[in-house]
C-alpha cells in the first residue's frame, strides 16, 4: 500500500506551487480531489501551446503545462462564489485531512473557506496556504508569480552572464521549491496531528522559500556584507566548476577537490597542478581567470566526446550540455525509466517519473492529469452521498 493512502487532500490551488505539492502527495498514494472553476478551471489549462493532441492528432484543451503538475488527481468543478458551492466544499472538508490553497490573503474568508471556518468543522484539518508574500507583512496583499519572486528574492541577481544582465532560471524553480516545502510542511503537520489530534495552519510564502534557498549565496552575503554577483556558469567559490568550449560545442567540468584537480591536469596535459597559484581551491578562486583560460585553450582542441571519455577515465566529474531531447535519449535516464506513459481520457500521454524510489512502498501512477470536471459526479456521490438528481439540480443552477 502507498505510504499516504490513508490521506485525503482537498486541493483548491491553481498554477504550479500548490498543484506540485498535491501531485507529490498523490504520487505517494493520497486521494487528491482538485476543485476547479466550472469555466476554464485551473489557469494553466490554457497555458499553451503546446497542447495535448488526441488520437486523431487534434489539439485538446489540455496544455502540457497542466499535464506536468496534476497527475493522480480527480477534477471536480464547483463555483466557490456560490453559497451552494461553498457548502459543498465545507462538507468535503469535514472528512479531509489536508486543504491546499493559494488564494490571495483573505480571499477564501469571504466564502467561509478560510482556515478558521474549516477548522471549526474539522479541528484535525491541516490547512496549507501558499501565497507570494505570506499572510503578514507590508506585501501580504500582493499577488506573487515565480518570475517576480526570482527577481525580488535575489535569485535573478546571481543568475546569468554578468555581461548580459539578470536572468531567470529556465523553469519556475521558486514555485517548484515552494511545492516541495509545502509537502514537507504538510507531512510534518500530519505527524503532529497523528500524535495529538490537533490540526494547524501552514503559512507558506514564495518569497520566504526563495530567500531560504539562496543557501550558500545568502550566507556569503551575511558573513561578508558583500552581495554576490552573477558568474555565468562558473561557481563563485569552486574552480574549475563550469562550462568549457570544445571543438564541436561545450561541456561541463565540475572539480570538487584537489585530487580531482590534479587528475584533470594530468588528463589535459596541463602543468597547473604544481603551480602555487592553483594548488588549493582557495588559490584557484583567487587566480580564476588565468586557470580557466589555460584549460579552455586545451579543451577547444578536441571534441566533447573525446574529452568526456578522457576525463571520465580519469574519474574527473564532467558531462555534456544536453538539450531536453538529448536528456530523454540518455542511457542513464532511460535506465531509470524517467519517461512515463499514463492513462488519460484522450488515450495514453507521456509524463515524467517521480524521483523517489522506495524499496517497500513504491510511487503509484494511477492516471494522468484529469480533464476539467472529469470526476465531479463520482466524487460528489462518493464523498457527500448526493444523488444524480441533486447533482443535476446543482448543474442547472450553475454551481457545478
Amino acid at each position: 500500500m502507498p505510504p499516504l493512502a490513508h490521506l485525503k487532500i482537498l486541493d483548491l490551488s491553481r498554477v504550479l506551487a500548490g498543484p506540485w505539492a498535491s501531485q507529490l502527495l498523490g504520487d505517494l498514494g493520497a486521494d487528491v480531489i482538485k476543485v476547479e472553476r466550472p469555466v476554464g478551471g485551473d489557469d494553466t489549462r490554457g497555458w499553451g501551446p503546446p497542447f495535448l493532441a488526441d488520437a486523431e492528432g487534434v489539439a485538446t484543451a489540455e496544455s502540457a503545462y497542466f499535464l506536468s503538475a496534476n497527475r493522480n488527481k480527480q477534477s471536480v468543478t464547483i463555483d466557490l462564489a456560490s453559497p451552494d458551492g461553498q457548502a459543498l466544499v465545507r462538507d468535503m472538508a469535514r472528512s479531509a485531512d489536508v486543504v491546499v490553497e493559494n488564494f490571495k490573503v483573505g480571499g477564501l474568508a469571504a466564502y467561509g473557506l478560510d482556515y478558521a471556518s474549516l477548522a471549526a468543522v474539522n479541528p484535525a484539518l491541516v490547512y496549507c496556504s501558499i501565497t507570494g508574500f505570506g499572510q503578514t507583512g507590508p506585501y501580504a496583499a500582493r499577488a506573487g508569480y515565480d518570475v517576480l519572486l526570482q527577481a525580488m528574492g535575489g535569485l535573478m541577481s546571481i543568475t546569468g552572464d554578468p555581461a548580459h544582465g539578470p536572468q531567470k532560471v529556465g523553469v519556475a524553480v521558486v514555485d517548484l521549491l515552494t511545492g516541495m516545502y509545502a509537502t514537507v510542511g504538510i507531512l510534518a503537520a500530519i505527524a503532529h496531528r497523528d500524535r495529538t489530534g490537533e490540526g494547524q495552519h501552514i503559512d507558506l510564502a514564495l518569497l520566504d522559500v526563495e530567500v531560504a534557498c539562496l543557501a550558500n549565496q545568502a550566507m556569503s552575503y551575511l558573513v561578508t556584507g558583500i552581495a554576490p554577483r552573477p558568474t555565468g556558469n562558473a561557481h563563485p567559490a569552486i574552480v574549475p566548476y563550469q562550462d568549457f568550449p570544445t571543438a564541436d560545442g561545450a561541456m561541463v567540468v565540475a572539480v570538487g577537490n584537489d585530487g580531482q584537480f590534479a587528475r584533470l591536469c594530468a588528463a589535459l596535459g596541463l602543468s597547473a597542478a604544481n603551480d602555487t597559484r592553483f594548488r588549493t581551491n582557495a588559490a584557484r578562486v583567487a587566480n580564476r581567470q588565468p586557470l580557466v583560460d589555460a584549460i579552455a585553450a586545451i579543451t577547444r582542441t578536441q571534441s566533447t566526446a573525446h574529452w568526456i571519455a578522457a576525463l571520465e577515465a580519469a574519474t574527473v566529474p564532467c558531462g555534456p550540455i544536453n538539450t531536453i531531447a538529448e536528456v530523454f535519449a540518455d542511457p542513464q535516464v532511460t535506465a531509470r525509466a524517467l519517461r512515463l506513459e499514463l492513462d488519460h481520457a484522450h488515450g495514453r500521454v507521456p509524463g515524467v517519473a517521480n524521483p523517489l524510489r522506495f524499496s517497500v512502498t513504491p510511487v503509484e501512477y494511477r492516471a494522468a492529469a484529469p480533464t476539467l470536471g472529469q470526476h465531479t459526479e463520482a466524487v460528489l456521490m462518493r464523498e457527500l452521498g448526493l444523488s444524480a438528481a441533486q447533482i443535476a439540480g446543482l448543474r442547472a443552477r450553475g454551481v457545478l
